[in-house]
């Protein structure tokens, strides 16, 4: 009986090894890949998302812009064509929430500073402060580079538009007048289709931990080319 356990024990062996090749190769082709959602304005808080859109629950995604940067170079949606990128909306004399928000973005311009996939956008809610020269500044002191992160200013009434009805991203009530708002600490995940994957307490290190996470899950659906 020792002898023809001998004779097979390679057989054995081999069979067992392809075995289990096989089982891994099951086991990695049904695990389902871990995805993020899909954001739809039904999904997000009804204050932060403008009435004519709160129940709409397909095929949201980022309407087109135009705006002019610190640089004063006009930047719209096609500077981000085929990105992951992570916006914000701030501005510069904010003396509560925005520092700190600004302090964290910086860190994830540091932390995918060598990925060309990952940009960063800010949106300034008072243009009419926060001219060209003012964002220029206020990028020279917060270390903003200009190939990874853009500050942008730009009418208010698309400023606007743009936050509560693409980004989903700001309370309706302002300070006063037409087209005023309170913007949020949140920032927006979109991915290359250009909706919005994911939204993350500006404030928080522990997000922006998890906001990074998500970036790793959502390059393994967009791998860079």
């Amino acid at each position: 009986m020792n002898s023809n356990f001998k004779k097979y024990s390679g057989f054995i062996a081999i069979f067992t090894a392809v075995s289990l090749g096989i089982l891994a190769l099951f086991y990695t082709a049904l695990k389902p890949q871990k995805r993020l959602p899909i954001y739809q304005p039904s999904m997000v808080n009804y204050e932060l998302v403008d009435s004519t859109l709160q129940h709409v629950k397909k095929f949201h995604k980022i309407a087109p812009f135009s705006m002019w940067n610190q640089n004063g170079l006009n930047i719209t949606e096609q500077a981000y064509k085929g990105k992951i990128y992570i916006a914000d909306f701030f501005f510069t004399t904010c003396p509560s929430i925005c520092p700190k928000m600004t302090a964290h973005m910086g860190i994830l311009q540091q932390e995918f500073l060598q990925d060309p996939q990952i940009k960063l956008l800010s949106f300034s809610v008072t243009p009419q402060i926060d001219s060209v020269p003012q964002l220029k500044k206020y990028a020279l002191e917060k270390g903003v580079i200009d190939s990874k992160w853009n500050l942008v200013t730009g009418v208010k009434k698309e400023i606007y538009t743009l936050a509560r009805k693409s980004y989903l991203a700001v309370k309706e009530d302002g300070d006063g007048g037409p087209f005023d708002m309170i913007h949020t600490e949140n920032f927006i995940l979109v991915d290359p289709e250009k909706r919005i994957r994911g939204f993350y307490d500006g404030t928080e290190l522990e997000a922006i931990q998890r906001l990074i996470a998500d970036i790793s899950i959502l390059k393994e659906e967009f791998p860079s080319e």
